[in-house]
């Protein structure tokens, strides 16, 4: 999630479409001031085009309550819409994450790591909960937190906010993936 919808959580929401394809883990996005039914920014479809990632039929959504309730772990684009989420839903506080925290947390385990966990539920709700396991031995970074907005802005930023999230894919996709036969 984001705020307006129209550009970094639709980006992270189509990345991690394409990379978990397969996998039965559904994946949308929403913003907390979305700028409802309208489609990607020019900006992020041209990035997610390049990278040779479905931009279509995308029509941005405001975030909710049930869609938070819903959700086996939330991931935002910026701290203060981890704080939205769970004035939306205050349980979803345990499972929503910025996706560079995420990262952080992630870091170094693979799979195996998550299954040794015994956590129940989804996939994702194990990796939610192993993540969340990991917030005292994990420093919390104090910056490079957010994912830069690139709202309204120029190529160069759109592509900062995409390097961003590719590096933070990086670590997050295949603990997401799940063990592989």
């Amino acid at each position: 999630m984001c705020t307006g919808n129209v550009c970094r959580s639709p980006y992270i929401e189509r990345r991690l479409r394409h990379d978990l394809t397969r996998t039965g883990i559904t994946i949308s996005s929403a913003g907390t001031h979305a700028l409802v039914g309208r489609d990607l920014d020019p900006g992020s479809r041209a990035l997610l085009e390049a990278s040779h990632t479905d931009a279509d039929g995308f029509a941005a959504r405001q975030l909710t309550a049930e869609l938070v309730a819903s959700a086996d772990l939330v991931i935002t684009a910026a701290r203060e819409h981890r704080g939205a989420a769970a004035r939306l839903h205050p349980a979803a506080l345990r499972r929503a994450v910025t996706l560079t925290d995420l990262a952080d947390l992630l870091a170094g385990l693979a799979p195996a790591d998550v299954q040794a966990a015994g956590e129940e539920g989804s996939w994702v709700r194990q990796v939610a909960a192993v993540a969340g396991s990991r917030r005292g031995l994990v420093p919390a970074r104090q910056e490079g937190v957010d994912v830069t907005d690139p709202i309204g802005r120029g190529p160069a930023v759109f592509a900062q906010m995409a390097d961003e999230v590719e590096e933070a894919l990086r670590v997050v996709v295949p603990v997401l993936r799940g063990p592989q036969p």
